[in-house]
């Protein structure tokens, strides 16, 4: 009887899935405090042509979760080399109910990896303000925050931003606030695939062996927790870059190296370009990008990043942002940098409603199956279920054959599936143990 009521419950959810990605088409225009005026304390919106230090960031976050107990909290994932919060915001309608609601989908966006990237810090903050005064203004933004749990990291090298300054577009070294306090480039720092030494590191604690401050902060959060989708928002190009960033050759430029969900990876990318108006030129900052959209390693070969930690070592999926061509741009460009990402963000938070989702459990128990997979047919890649037997498995348009299997149970049938643009299919599955409860329970008895 709970597994039919919770299935009806998701057929639900579902359908206002269909209404969440079709966010928003016309600008929404939000009154914004004079930059002079603003209160940290109080205000729901952020200046709109002024960059927050990293101290008033932190007190607004804080507000925003103390003003809006329903719908916001924040907590701490750790704290940089020099003692600084990593402070992330949880945005969802579930924060009230206190827990996640099942089957709703966990989304992380990640901004100023690099301390003198800084547009996508603010974008991070406009984006939490927004949502924030649109909900229950808005029905697209009520449905988003009612179905996605939304989280917000907006600065995880706070040490290198304090050292950035505002109109510098290229300074690379440690006065130019790019690495951390101990001058290590964070996006260089992730256990990679392609690196020699990394290539068998399979605990959480050998992952985090060796690795700064924020690195290991941001792979303790990655490992524990099953988000689907993600986003690293940088600077100093236009353009959208997708796994891998890496490769297995040494060349430098010039080589594609997909991941097995390369049309998956290049749809979430290619979505975002085509809403934002300079990206989708595809020359934007004397660099031409066809499409607006880059293999990472085709663009350069980089090892010890992020997003492709996050597809080899979770079930995230990373695609990485450049926002300005200047890294910290002067704040007079804010509003147009607002304009420009405000449409495209929040269908990048919608967009982790496609593909396939659904239950995994046991078939004579009723009970979820942890650690289970789903595999589909032709993609390399398998998604593992939660401790509540859930899965997420975002899939671009078209037909696909999955499977689920776990140790101990029977490999379940195949199913055909046919995903579409605004639409997540619900595919549940009752995998039967290997060892049924009667045998078991003969062989207790002798």
């Amino acid at each position: 009887m709970i597994v039919n009521v919770i299935w009806t419950s998701l057929l639900v959810l579902s359908t206002l899935t269909l209404a969440v990605l079709s966010l928003p088409t016309t600008s929404i225009t939000e009154e914004v405090k004079n930059k002079d005026d603003f209160n940290p304390e109080m205000d729901d919106d952020v200046p709109a042509d002024r960059y927050l230090t990293h101290e008033e960031m932190i007190t607004w976050l804080n507000s925003i979760a103390r003003r809006y107990p329903k719908k916001a909290k924040t907590f701490s994932i750790g704290k940089s080399e020099e003692g600084r919060d990593l402070l992330v915001l949880e945005l969802s309608h579930s924060v009230g109910r206190g827990e996640r609601d099942l089957l709703m989908p966990m989304v992380k966006l990640i901004g100023n990896i690099h301390g003198n990237e800084v547009v996508g810090r603010q974008l991070l903050l406009r984006t939490i303000s927004h949502l924030i005064q649109k909900d229950s203004v808005d029905p697209r933004v009520t449905r988003l925050l009612n179905t996605t749990d939304i989280f917000f990291l907006p600065s995880m090298n706070p040490d290198g931003f304090v050292k950035a300054r505002e109109g510098d577009c290229w300074s690379g070294g440690p006065e130019g606030g790019r690495l951390n306090a101990k001058n290590i480039d964070l996006n260089r720092d992730f256990p990679d695939q392609f690196k020699p030494e990394d290539k068998l590191l399979r605990s959480q604690s050998e992952l985090l062996q060796g690795r700064a401050a924020e690195t290991q902060a941001v792979i303790r959060w990655i490992k524990n927790n099953p988000f689907v989708l993600s986003a690293s928002l940088h600077g100093g190009a236009v353009v959208a870059s997708y796994p891998y960033d890496g490769s297995d050759t040494d060349q430098l430029q010039g080589y594609y190296s997909a991941s097995p969900d390369d049309r998956v990876f290049r749809k979430l990318s290619q979505d975002y370009a085509d809403r934002h108006p300079l990206m989708k030129k595809a020359d934007t900052c004397g660099v031409g990008f066809p499409d607006g959209i880059t293999n990472g390693a085709r663009w350069y070969d980089l090892k010890g990043g992020m997003q492709d930690f996050n597809y080899v070592h979770s079930n995230a999926f990373e695609v990485t942002l450049e926002l300005s061509c200047c890294k910290y741009a002067p704040a007079a460009d804010l509003p147009a940098e607002w304009e420009y990402n405000r449409k495209p963000l929040l269908n990048y938070i919608a967009s982790t409603h496609r593909g396939v989702r659904g239950l995994i459990i046991d078939k004579d128990t009723k009970r979820p199956i942890r650690d289970a997979y789903v595999h589909v047919s032709g993609i390399d890649k398998n998604i593992t279920s939660t401790e509540r037997g859930e899965y997420w498995r975002l899939l671009s348009p078209g037909r696909y054959t999955i499977q689920s299997f776990a140790e101990g149970y029977i490999p379940s049938a195949s199913r055909s599936i046919s995903i579409t643009d605004i639409y997540t299919e619900q595919v549940n599955f009752e995998l039967e143990s290997k060892f049924p409860r009667k045998t078991i329970s003969r062989l207790v008895c002798n």
